[in-house]
C-alpha cells in the first residue's frame, strides 16, 4: 500500500500534463471533417515525404561523419583528442537553434563566408541542403559518441591477430571492428532518425524556402492560421511516427545487446 502512494504523485504528474494534453489533442483532431481535409491534402503529403526523406538524409550522413571521427578518435589519438570528446559532450548539450544561428553567421547571405567570397557566392543555407547540413552537423555526436564507446571496448588483442594474421588494415576494419560495433551504431542510427524525425528549431530558425516538415506543418496550422482541428490531426500522425520509431529504436537496442556498452548511459 505503501508503494502505491509512493507513485501515485508520479503518476498524477505523467497523466496531468503529458497524457491528458494528449487525449485533447486526440479529441480535436475529429473536429468536422479535419482527418479528410489533412490526408487528402498535397500540403500533407509533401510535409511527410520531406520530413520522412530529411530524417533519413540526416541520419545516414550522422552514420557516415560520426562513424569516421569515432575511429579517429578511438584508433589515432592525437593531441587534444581527449578535449575534442568533451567537445563533443558539449555539444549533446546545446539547444539546436544554436547550430541554424552559427550557420546564418557563416553561410548566411550576409554571413562571414559571403563577406570574404562576394555576395551570393554561398546559397545553399535556405534550401533543403542548409537544413540537411545543419541537421547532421548537431545530431552526429548522438552516433559518435555510442561508437567511440564500443571501439574502444575492443580488445587490442583481438586486432592484433587479425593484423598478424596478414589482413590489411581495410580488413580489419570491415570484418572485426565494425561487426563488433554494430549494436552501438544501429542503436545511434535509430535514435538520430527518432530526433531528427521530429526537428523543429533547425528548420524553424533557418526558414528555409519549400521545406516544411511535419513539426512546422503544426505550426504553421496551429499558430499562423489558427486551424486547430487540422494542426491536431498532424500532430497525431507525427506522434503515431514518433512512437514507431521509438519501438523500432527499442526492438533494435533490445535485440543488438546495445545495453552491453553502456549506450543508456551515453
Amino acid at each position: 500500500m505503501r508503494r502505491l502512494l509512493w507513485l501515485l504523485p508520479p503518476l498524477l504528474v505523467v497523466l496531468g500534463f503529458f497524457c491528458y494534453p494528449l487525449v485533447l489533442v486526440a479529441q480535436q483532431s475529429f473536429t468536422g471533417d479535419a482527418w479528410a481535409q489533412v490526408l487528402s491534402s498535397a500540403e500533407f503529403g509533401q510535409a511527410v515525404w520531406r520530413t520522412v526523406l530529411l530524417a533519413v538524409a540526416a541520419t545516414a550522413g550522422c552514420l557516415l561523419l560520426g562513424t569516421f571521427l569515432a575511429l579517429v578518435l578511438a584508433f589515432a589519438p592525437f593531441p587534444g583528442a581527449g578535449l575534442a570528446v568533451r567537445l563533443v559532450d558539449a555539444v549533446l548539450a546545446f539547444p539546436s537553434f544554436l547550430i541554424a544561428l552559427s550557420f546564418t553567421f557563416l553561410y548566411g547571405s550576409a554571413g562571414v563566408l559571403n563577406a570574404v567570397l562576394g555576395q551570393g557566392t554561398l546559397d545553399f543555407l535556405y534550401t533543403p541542403w542548409g537544413v540537411l547540413l545543419a541537421e547532421v552537423t548537431f545530431y552526429t555526436p548522438f552516433v559518435l559518441r555510442p561508437a567511440l564507446a564500443a571501439f574502444r571496448q575492443l580488445p587490442g588483442a583481438q586486432l592484433d591477430v587479425a593484423a598478424s594474421l596478414g589482413a590489411r588494415p581495410w580488413r580489419v576494419l570491415w570484418r572485426v571492428v565494425l561487426p563488433e560495433a554494430r549494436p552501438a551504431l544501429a542503436a545511434g542510427a535509430c535514435l538520430t532518425l527518432l530526433l531528427t524525425m521530429n526537428e523543429f528549431g533547425i528548420v524553424l530558425f533557418i526558414g528555409a524556402k519549400d521545406v516544411v516538415t511535419l513539426p512546422m506543418l503544426v505550426y504553421t496550422k496551429g499558430i499562423i492560421t489558427f486551424d486547430f482541428p487540422q494542426a491536431s490531426v498532424v500532430a497525431v500522425v507525427n506522434v503515431a511516427l514518433s512512437l514507431a520509431l521509438y519501438g523500432l529504436y527499442r526492438w533494435v537496442f533490445s535485440r543488438t545487446g546495445a545495453d552491453r556498452v553502456g549506450l543508456d548511459k551515453a
